[in-house]
């Protein structure tokens, strides 16, 4: 009923007032991606979503055009020499993120949830079956996100999914959605540069 109903409206709600509040700074934020480094605003790629189905998940691009394609941003010889000036704010505010809010919109995505893993990270993929996290819809932020973000483990990071699909609830997604702020303001478990844990370049 929660998960159906009550979580699904609040995404809708919250994602339509988001994408209204945020229209302003989101039009400035793709005029200043274009200006630093002339190229598509928004970053594409394939991320697995609720039932392990493959979703294009949005962001801000991050990265300069002539960066390596699909190439993990800590297996590059100088994951900052790819950053866009504009990118390495965005990334660790959090603000390249604001474009999944029309994914939650549509359905693929929710407010709160285990962050969507890429389409090949399959040791992740395979963890997270077995705590049944997939079965969830993926979230902008989650309890791992608020517990380690960049930081974590796969193990670990599977294992904070899996107590999350236990616990799911409204409280305690009040409890990751507003610890989320404390974490992005102090940008706690945010790496950059060769020691970047971040999934692939953006």
């Amino acid at each position: 009923m929660y998960q159906t109903y009550i979580k699904r409206g609040f995404d809708i709600v919250l994602a339509v007032f988001g994408i209204c509040f945020f229209a302003l700074p989101m039009a400035v934020i793709a005029l200043v991606i274009k200006l630093d480094d002339p190229g598509t605003v928004l970053f594409r790629q394939q991320r697995v979503g609720k039932g392990k189905r493959l979703f294009t998940m949005y962001k801000f691009r991050t990265m300069k055009t002539a960066a390596p394609k699909d190439c993990p941003t800590h297996l590059l010889r100088d994951p900052g020499a790819y950053i866009t000036g504009v990118g390495r704010f965005l990334r660790r505010s959090s603000l390249d993120e604001l474009p999944q809010l029309f994914n939650i919109l549509l359905g693929h995505m929710s407010f709160v949830g285990p962050r969507p893993a890429l389409w090949n990270q399959q040791d992740l993929i395979a963890k997270r079956d077995s705590f049944g996290a997939n079965a969830l819809r993926p979230g902008l932020t989650g309890w791992a996100q608020i517990n380690g973000r960049d930081e974590l483990p796969i193990e670990q990071k599977a294992a904070l999914d899996g107590e999350y699909a236990a616990k799911i609830g409204f409280l305690f997604d009040c409890r990751c959605f507003f610890g989320t702020f404390l974490a992005v303001v102090s940008a706690r478990g945010v790496h950059e540069g060769s020691g970047d844990k971040k999934d692939v370049q953006k």
